[in-house]
């Protein structure tokens, strides 16, 4: 695919970080019962520039209408969701217009009427409401919320102790097991539980039909008002951690991922089904091989539907496939056990016939439907990557966001029917949006090249609009993270197009360990990331330099998280480049293995050997490259302690170790406050302006009066 967008007369907001950082930023897609309203969610720079507030915005499916703000207040919110009668439910920490003043709100539950008017409060806790999921026949919803474990899933008992702790300034927090944070937050005094309510006390979804949807009348709803949250997992502590529950479709069982704790630290996720009744539990998959989660219930009640990804060890990476079971209980079966991809977020169609997912596929993610009866069918035709699916109630159309590298994530809409109907793709149609797109300051283009083995490897480029064999530029190699993951859609965070705007080519390969293109493909750099994944990136980098548009004597490599370990490898293995920046890396895996946040999974990836054979820090001596390192102190994933040791390293050990001076060419550009991807708007201005700044001193050359200065605010 080639994509050359009209060169605009003035500057695109990629020239300009503060334009660029102002980009309204399109999220997440849900379909009301009928059919006729979408709702997705816009993330726009507050009035400080300082942070970003989401609003909900309302969707025309037929295209007719231009798109519409619903919601507005400083706060933001988030997780919109429709009730079976058609209103709207969303966490927002918006003040209660009922209190004089509510400076300590947290994420409360609200409703926006299906007619109009304001919104109101359903229900509010002093841990904050999220994950909201309702019923798709019955006026049922399920919320999450932290509660303390000696509460006893006691909301008032909850409210008391924590303003104990809140009175006594107390933030200690005792663990009896692993583990204990995540990502960048820690795990606990708080433990998450599932809550559900009804929307009105009077309503009922008695006498409603299977697969008939409710309405108000039905229910006997007049006025939605306060509901009651009522704790159907009062006895969970660690299970719920970073599980989603979703409702049948009559409201009458919970269905959950469910996080048992093993021996030696080690957890395995089953599926559990809970009666929002009576708040029994009963197991639905324990796979003893696999982890199980993403549920999703059929239309008609009868299945539930998840996602079944094996327990991977050092020497078999792990294997990605549906599932379904009966919810009243039964033997699970996969799906499309010879399909060789790995489908993500399951979505019923609305005759319980089969789902749609999405899975990664040659640096593209479209959606697939599979059928029961393990039939695979590809829905969609463009080189898109796709997410938030929702069907139509006649199951004729689809809507979903779509992206690449060539736009933003926007709203479209799919001849479902059609698709399915002739077995041929569908391109997506656009639906008018919140935000337009963008222009871009370049063209993208995709290359490829056979690697020793035989497999075919493949990257996007991104080409600035002037590159030509007369005006050749330099190139940049973005290694992605993951590793298990694909250049296939567009990321805010790391956006090429910036680096394109200042004039370089930016190369965005799949090495071995991307999905998208087999599992032979992962298996391929399974426990040796330093041997295939590096050859592969200096393989699809000789392809690129070759190119009579770009300059080989002017090339850099970057990359975050396992692109970072990635950046560490290639620094140690390979002088080819003239600069390296290395974000939230892997530096020494003997040390990162047991302080990630998940050593549990960790332990699955690499034998002891395979670390110490696989880790950059024994190569420290051999770095002669300039090293621009980034890291957050609150990054639980890869801890500051691997940024901290890297760059003692570089300064020590390194070909450009500190002079007698104590100076060096190498940087650590550090953020106390920031997590693995560095999200505050600030501190990515920061992090782009450090990294153009590092770059053109040591790939351009430019210094003196031309040299590019790094921001002001770093002192």
């Amino acid at each position: 695919m080639t994509v050359d967008a009209n060169r605009p007369e003035n500057l695109t907001p990629f020239h300009d970080l503060d334009d660029y950082i102002g980009l309204p930023r399109v999220s997440g897609l849900t379909l009301s019962p009928d059919g006729t309203r979408l709702v997705t969610a816009v993330s726009t720079l507050g009035p400080k520039r300082t942070r970003y507030v989401t609003a909900l915005w309302e969707v025309d499916p037929a295209g007719g209408r231009p798109a519409r703000r619903l919601t507005r207040s400083a706060a933001g919110e988030s997780g919109a969701a429709f009730t079976s009668t058609g209103d709207l439910v969303f966490t927002s920490a918006r003040p209660d217009p009922d209190k004089e003043k509510d400076d300590d709100a947290t994420a409360a539950l609200w409703l926006l009427p299906a007619d109009g008017g304001e919104a109101r409060l359903l229900a509010s806790r002093t841990a904050a409401l999220s994950r909201v999921r309702t019923a798709a026949d019955a006026p049922v919803l399920l919320v999450s919320a932290d509660v303390l474990p000696s509460a006893g899933g006691d909301a008032a008992a909850d409210e008391r102790l924590r303003a104990a702790r809140k009175e006594a300034k107390v933030d200690a927090i005792l663990h009896d097991g692993y583990p204990v944070r995540y990502w960048d937050h820690d795990l606990g005094p708080g433990c998450p539980h599932v809550l559900t309510a009804r929307l009105s006390a009077a309503g009922t979804s008695a006498g409603i039909e299977p697969g008939v949807r409710a309405t108000p009348a039905d229910v006997g709803i007049e006025e939605p008002g306060a509901v009651e949250l009522r704790d159907l997992t009062p006895h969970a502590r660690e299970q719920l951690v970073e599980q989603t529950a979703v409702l049948s479709p009559d409201g009458r069982t919970a269905v959950t991922g469910w996080v048992v704790r093993r021996a030696h630290g080690d957890q395995r996720a089953v599926l559990v089904a809970i009666d929002t009744a009576t708040k029994q539990r009963r197991i639905l998959v324990a796979d003893e091989e696999a982890e199980v989660g993403s549920p999703a219930v059929s239309p008609d009640g009868r299945w539930v539907a998840y996602v079944r990804e094996t327990v991977s060890t050092p020497y078999r990476a792990p294997r990605v496939t549906l599932g379904v079971v009966p919810l009243d209980g039964g033997a699970a079966r996969e799906l499309a056990t010879d399909w060789d991809r790995w489908p993500q977020d399951p979505v019923w169609l609305p005759d319980s016939s089969g789902l749609l997912v999405v899975a990664d596929d040659d640096g593209r993610a479209p959606v697939f439907r599979i059928g029961l009866d393990s039939t695979v069918t590809r829905v969609t035709a463009d080189d898109a990557a796709y997410t938030d699916v929702c069907v139509s109630p006649d199951g004729a159309r689809a809507y979903a966001l779509r992206s690449s590298y060539a736009t933003p994530p926007h709203p479209v809409r799919l001849d479902l029917a059609a698709a399915l109907a002739t077995g041929e793709p569908v391109r997506g149609e656009p639906l008018p949006a919140p935000a337009p797109a963008p222009d871009l300051p370049g063209r993208l283009t995709e290359m490829e090249t056979v690697v020793a083995d035989g497999r075919r490897v493949r990257a996007w480029l991104a080409l600035p609009h002037d590159a030509s064999p007369e005006h050749r530029v330099p190139l940049l190699l973005w290694i992605h993270g993951g590793p298990l993951g694909s250049w296939n859609s567009w990321s805010w965070r790391w956006n090429p197009w910036i680096l394109v705007a200042r004039g370089y080519a930016v190369l965005l390969p799949d090495p071995a360990l991307s999905t998208g293109y087999g599992q032979d493909f992962v298996q391929a750099g399974w426990g040796a990331w330093g041997a295939a994944p590096f050859t592969d990136l200096m393989a699809v980098t000789d392809v690129a330099v070759d190119r009579a548009d770009v300059d080989e004597t002017r090339t850099a490599a970057m990359g975050g998280s396992f692109g970072g370990y990635m950046a560490n490898w290639v620094a140690g293995h390979t002088e080819r480049f003239r600069a390296i920046v290395t974000h939230a890396s892997l530096w020494a895996l003997d040390q990162f293995g047991p302080t990630t946040d998940a050593a549990f999974y960790w332990q699955r990836e690499m034998t002891a050997e395979m670390a110490h054979d696989s880790s950059p820090h024994r190569f420290a001596e051999s770095i002669a490259t300039p090293m621009l390192v980034v890291h957050g102190d609150r990054d639980y994933r890869v801890p500051i302690g691997e940024g901290l040791r890297l760059w003692y390293d570089l300064v020590s050990r390194s070909r450009l170790a500190a002079d007698a001076e104590g100076r060096t060419v190498h940087r650590f550009l550090y953020f106390p406050d920031e997590n693995h991807w560095v999200l505050s708007p600030q501190h990515a201005r920061i992090w782009y302006s450090t990294v153009e700044a590092f770059l053109a001193t040591h790939v351009l050359g430019l210094t003196g009066d031309d040299a590019v200065p790094y921001p002001e605010l770093l002192g």
